[in-house]
């Protein structure tokens, strides 16, 4: 096994941006939007660039600080991580003084421009590093699934629609699922390694009743949206991917009881029932 000091600084910089956290990033960006155009909202395309922008010099810079402050790369390597990271940063900011330019800085969006800046830098930085702090989960998770679309939401129209809780509500407890099975494998190294993630802090047995629990409720959360409100329109397609969140439930109860893991179709369930869900939501908003 190579050391990570062999890897190349372009593959090491391309696996450390994480390219799938960057396109469920536009997914959930474009669900927020669609919220907006839901509500017959017109769209001010250049804000909603600049927004996106943000996001993904968050989490790109987020990425590139936790990789440096782990402290596994070689010298030069972690040097190129620090300047990248804050070049990310740096362009973050010029995409936020951009914002302040075309008058979108009012409140509410401001508010969560802050939110999503705090939440990604001290995600994996110091004094903080939430990372490993036993709820560096639950800090991605309400950056992507929450922050996240209520900013593309807040840019567009400059306040907050009950609707977006409504949607997004329900992939926070997907999403925070799809993390926990995603460490479930490495639990055993985490816990050497004494990387306090949230299954390590809950311990491996709560841990996976709490990833049933929270695929389940992300399916009564949906009918209990229908129920208050949400038009019914927007609800029934997150309904289509019941079977694969069942049959990921299912997946975690046979580990449980001790049957062989298939690590790579509980991570491709995991984010089939998340991203899925969330095209579907954001398809419905788009076209309804």
């Amino acid at each position: 096994m190579s050391n990570a000091s062999d890897e190349p600084v372009a593959s090491m910089l391309w696996r450390l941006a994480r390219p799938g956290l960057l396109a469920g990033a536009f997914l959930l960006y474009a669900l927020g939007m669609g919220v907006a155009v839901f509500l017959a909202k017109p769209l001010d395309w250049g804000t909603a660039w600049l927004g996106l922008g943000c996001v993904w010099m968050w989490l790109l810079s987020s990425g590139y600080l936790k990789a440096f402050y782990d402290g596994e790369q070689a010298g030069r390597q972690r040097r190129t991580l620090l300047l990248v990271a804050l070049l990310m940063l740096s362009v973050g900011a010029a995409l936020t003084g951009l914002l302040f330019v075309r008058g979108q800085m009012q409140p509410v969006p401001l508010l969560f421009l802050g939110l999503g800046f705090l939440l990604s830098f001290f995600y994996g930085a110091p004094p903080l590093r939430l990372v490993y702090s036993g709820y560096g989960e639950l800090a991605e998770t309400v950056l992507l699934t929450n922050i996240t679309p209520a900013l593309a939401f807040v840019l567009q129209v400059g306040e907050v629609h009950r609707l977006l809780p409504m949607l997004t509500f329900p992939l926070t407890a997907l999403f925070l699922a799809m993390r926990l099975a995603d460490s479930l494998q490495s639990y055993a190294t985490d816990l050497k390694a004494e990387r306090r993630t949230l299954m390590v802090r809950m311990g491996w047995a709560r841990g996976m009743v709490l990833h049933n629990i929270l695929v389940l409720s992300a399916y009564v959360l949906l009918g209990a949206a229908a129920l208050f409100g949400m038009p019914r329109a927007l609800a029934w397609p997150g309904f289509l991917t019941l079977p694969v969140g069942l049959y990921q439930v299912w997946q975690m109860v046979q580990i449980g009881q001790g049957a062989p893991t298939r690590w790579q179709v509980l991570r491709l369930t995991a984010a089939s029932s998340t991203f899925v869900t969330a095209y579907l939501l954001a398809f419905a908003c788009w076209t309804g």
